[in-house]
């Protein structure tokens, strides 16, 4: 009888995990080959595999910079650490051209945004009708600019 109860015990301990591996949400392991790999394998060893797959091979950055591997690929790449750098470089310039309508440093702006070129007398009309909204007081940050223009798209 001790033996029974010990083998249900040991069944249990190895049956009740498995079926949670084999159960888990396969919404986890993101894009990559990992995921190509595993495509139709569904439980937390196979998602264990894919994340792994992923990130030791670096092929989940080549498939979100390409728009392969089940990735997509961003629609802006500009950073936002980019864009911080260049409006609180040329806080003032931009401020002028925003308030203009037009100038250089707001064509930079829109470049580095990737707003197309169709689109940026539209852009630069929106970013000068709200330019309070922008520059609301003369010791605004450059963090707070660049805020309050993606706030505007």
């Amino acid at each position: 009888m001790k033996r029974l109860v010990l083998a249900l015990v040991l069944v249990g301990f190895i049956a009740i995990p498995l079926s949670v591996c084999l159960a888990a949400n396969k919404e986890n392991t993101g894009c990559g080959l990992g995921t190509l790999i595993m495509k139709g394998n569904d439980g937390l060893l196979f998602q264990v595999l894919a994340v792994t797959t992923n990130g030791t091979f670096g092929n989940q950055t080549f498939g979100i910079s390409s728009g392969t591997l089940e990735c997509e690929k961003p629609s802006k790449f500009a950073s936002r650490e980019k864009l911080d750098t260049y409006i609180a470089d040329n806080m003032d310039n931009l401020a002028n051209d925003i308030a203009r309508g037009q100038g250089e440093y707001l064509n930079t702006l829109a470049v580095l945004m990737e707003v197309p070129e169709g689109s940026r007398s539209d852009f630069y009309s929106t970013l000068q009708n709200n330019f309070s909204r922008i520059y609301p007081s003369t010791d605004v940050s450059s963090s707070d600019v660049l805020t309050n223009i993606e706030g505007l798209m």
